[in-house]
């Protein structure tokens, strides 16, 4: 089964950046489109990031222009570079397979990303 394990959130000043990285293992996942999704306190899940097997990359309205999806298909990585960050992006933040949240049933432990003066 695969597994995820996301690392580099901490504390971000506001107008800051982040680079978060997401390890996973098992060998499918070179064919399938990945996200990003962040959970802020007594808020839902929502994807933030996606991108393609081919490098397609789409974004939720609020990280547009400041987040930037990659990935490295020969090292089963992601990657998530968050610019110009905001108070409000403060969550946990967790990668998986770029699908319909409810038909996701295994997350990692995400990373928490504090955004805060």
């Amino acid at each position: 089964q695969v597994q995820f394990v996301e690392s580099g959130g901490g504390l971000g000043q506001p107008g800051g950046s982040l680079r978060l990285s997401c390890a996973a293992s098992g060998s499918i996942f070179s064919l399938y489109a990945m996200g990003w999704y962040r959970q802020a306190p007594g808020k839902q899940r929502e994807l933030v990031a996606g991108i393609t097997v081919g490098g397609i990359t789409n974004y939720a309205d609020p990280v547009k222009g400041r987040f930037t999806i990659s990935r490295d298909n020969t090292k089963n990585l992601v990657y998530l570079q968050m610019n110009s960050l905001k108070p409000e992006d403060t969550a946990v933040y967790y990668c998986n397979y770029k699908r319909a949240i409810a038909t996701i049933t295994y997350w990692g432990q995400g990373t928490q990303v504090t955004v805060s003066s």
